[in-house]
């Protein structure tokens, strides 16, 4: 029996095999009161942008991709989206105490400013993500603005 058989069968029946175990998805049709951009009613602007380069990993409502079915890539998006929320959920913000808000918003505009946010790895699939440097100081003034108004 040749190698590619020895090696080949069993990574074709493991990656098979793999396709039954989905991963719990991301996806909620109600819109919370706490919701950041229900709360704080932004530009529409700044609003678009929000949900097309920050709102599939940092909101309890993901659009998944197609690959997302196909395992283990489901398995570190949920991993990743699951870190992101952790990190900030915008669906939760405006539940968060006052300090928290400032916090999580100095640190949004760090990573905004960086360039780290968001991810390059994001961006790549998903180009309508990414921000110009308009974009940038767009977001990065109003969340500036609104953590000053607290």
């Amino acid at each position: 029996m040749n190698i590619y058989k020895i090696v080949g069968i069993p990574l074709f029946v493991g990656i098979v095999g793999i396709q039954f175990f989905p991963t719990t998805r991301n996806e909620s049709d109600v819109v919370l009161e706490t919701d950041f951009i229900s709360f704080y009613n932004p530009p529409e602007n700044i609003s678009n942008l929000l949900k097309i380069s920050c709102y599939d990993c940092h909101s309890n409502n993901t659009r998944y991709p197609w690959y997302n079915s196909l395992q283990p890539v489901g398995w570190f998006l949920e991993k990743h989206i699951e870190e992101g929320k952790e990190e900030l959920n915008f669906s939760e913000f405006g539940g968060y105490t006052i300090e928290r808000k400032k916090k999580k918003l100095k640190s949004a505009i760090g990573e905004i400013k960086k360039g780290e946010m968001p991810l390059f790895s994001y961006t790549l699939i998903h180009q309508d993500a990414k921000l110009s440097e308009t974009d940038r100081l767009e977001i990065e003034k109003w969340f500036s603005d609104l953590r000053d108004s607290f």
